[in-house]
């Protein structure tokens, strides 16, 4: 040993519950630094003391020589084999080694759970010999995240991650729980990443009875997509004054009254009170935000207060803000400043697709739409997916996306007035995509309804359309 090296003697650590024996195996020894009392842990490579740890009372210490190299604290006492436990400091080490009677291998990383990682890699092809490897890391969140972090780094299957009742080894040891330790080693885990599941994980759910979701108000539309379902996101494109606001408020009231479900509504380009004056007119069959003397104020009033008694209508107010951020978490609370545009959107997609999953929700989003080549969308223009602003984005997180198809200018009322809905993108089943529903519009209740004319705009098929882009 160098003479920079301290001397020590091992004995009993009674207040670790730790053993003579025990400490004698590893070279955990006491001794003294100016006049102090310290323990010395030694880090031993090919029979020779490299480094030691010396630690004062209370929880100071400083190192002798130099533990870049030294390795894993006590891995010069054993040969790769079946198991190996790695625990996130000295003591506990010496803890698991003295509940498995200093028989099976048990080594620790010198710089706890910030620097776990870095030494592991540093002797991953000794560990790696091992056939099955157990991090035994403190119970507290730098520990866990450091076993996440440094499993990742084992060949896939022989990494395990154990599991206490207690915070680390060394206080199951001193609670008397010695045999807990040697339980939670066995019951450890095989390390998956997070998002990784085995059929056994998704058994339960995948064998429930498989039944429709919400129906939409269009019959069709929900024959063709077997209704919607929570976790979904469903977007709708259409040209200027083409009738997304029609289709949508009649969508809120079926759902809001007729089915009984919550609905949350972020119009960022309409004040809610024109959107409550919209949802309720769908309701009662007027047009109570148009002034033309075609509905009293007691019809308004009996409307108002039908949505108000279902209390499942809520509305964002984006006066002052209509920032993402700032929406998502508006979101997020009725359910329980980007540089680049194309790189904030697909941020933004990924974030609802995210969304609609967590907080098991329909979510519906509306999409301006970009100037077409040929005929323009109000004027029958077909809508197709690369339409959508930020279709990549768009198509890739949306699980459904419709057009709408509308010629504003025909000199036929019949055809001004006849909508084509067209589904753009079916992922649920791919059957859907292509389809259309024909819908009407009843001047005096403001109401879609289907329609089939007997001459529908035809449109040659496109290439690049439906499930299968995204």
């Amino acid at each position: 040993m160098s003479a920079d090296f301290l001397h020590g003697q091992a004995q009993a650590l009674t207040k670790r519950g730790l053993s003579e024996d025990t400490c004698a195996k590893f070279g955990y020894t006491v001794g003294e630094h100016h006049g102090k009392p310290v323990q010395i842990a030694n880090y031993m490579r090919d029979g020779e003391v490299v480094a030691q740890k010396v630690r004062y009372a209370g929880k100071e210490f400083n190192v002798r020589g130099s533990l870049k190299g030294a390795g894993l604290y006590g891995q010069h006492l054993w040969s790769p084999g079946r198991r190996i436990v790695i625990t996130e400091g000295e003591i506990d080490c010496l803890s698991v080694s003295q509940a498995q009677e200093n028989k099976w291998p048990v080594v620790s990383v010198p710089n706890g759970a910030q620097g776990a990682k870095k030494t592991i890699a540093q002797e991953l092809e000794w560990l790696e010999k091992f056939e099955e490897v157990v991090l035994v890391f403190d119970m507290d969140e730098p520990g866990q995240a450091a076993a996440q972090e440094c499993a990742l780094l084992f060949t896939p299957g022989k990494c395990k991650i154990a599991h206490l009742s207690m915070k680390d080894p060394n206080e199951l040891l001193l609670a008397g729980k010695a045999r807990e330790i040697i339980t939670a080693i066995w019951n450890a885990k095989v390390f998956r990443p997070d998002g990784i599941v085995t059929f056994g994980d998704i058994k339960e759910k995948a064998l429930a009875k498989i039944i429709r979701g919400l129906p939409w108000f269009l019959p069709s539309l929900t024959e063709y997509t077997y209704g919607r379902r929570y976790g979904e996101v469903y977007f709708f494109g259409a040209g200027t004054g083409i009738g997304k606001t029609d289709l949508f408020t009649q969508e809120i009231v079926h759902t809001a009254v007729t089915l009984n479900e919550k609905v949350g509504l972020f119009y960022l380009e309409q004040p809610p009170v024109e959107t409550g004056k919209r949802v309720a007119g769908k309701l009662a069959g007027r047009r109570f935000h148009v002034p033309d003397n075609s509905w009293t104020q007691e019809e308004l009033n009996e409307a108002f207060e039908k949505v108000e008694a279902s209390g499942n209508v809520f509305m964002y107010d984006s006066f002052g803000s209509t920032e993402w951020p700032i929406v998502l978490a508006k979101m997020k609370y009725l359910a329980a400043a980007e540089d680049d545009e194309r790189k904030a959107l697909e941020q933004i997609m990924a974030e609802i697709a995210s969304f609609a999953q967590a907080y098991n929700v329909c979510f519906y989003g509306i999409s301006h739409l970009a100037t077409p080549e040929g005929k323009p969308h109000e004027e029958g223009g077909r809508v197709m997916i690369r339409h959508f602003k930020g279709s990549r984005a768009i198509g890739f997180w949306s699980h459904f996306m419709f057009g709408l198809e509308r010629d504003q200018q025909a000199e036929d009322i019949n055809v001004r007035q006849h909508t084509t809905f067209r589904i753009l993108k079916d992922r649920f089943t791919g059957q859907a995509t292509g389809k259309t529903i024909g819908l009407g519009y009843d001047v005096e209740t403001g109401r879609l309804f289907e329609q089939v004319l007997e001459e529908t705009p035809m449109f040659p098929p496109e290439p690049g359309e439906g499930s299968q882009d995204f």
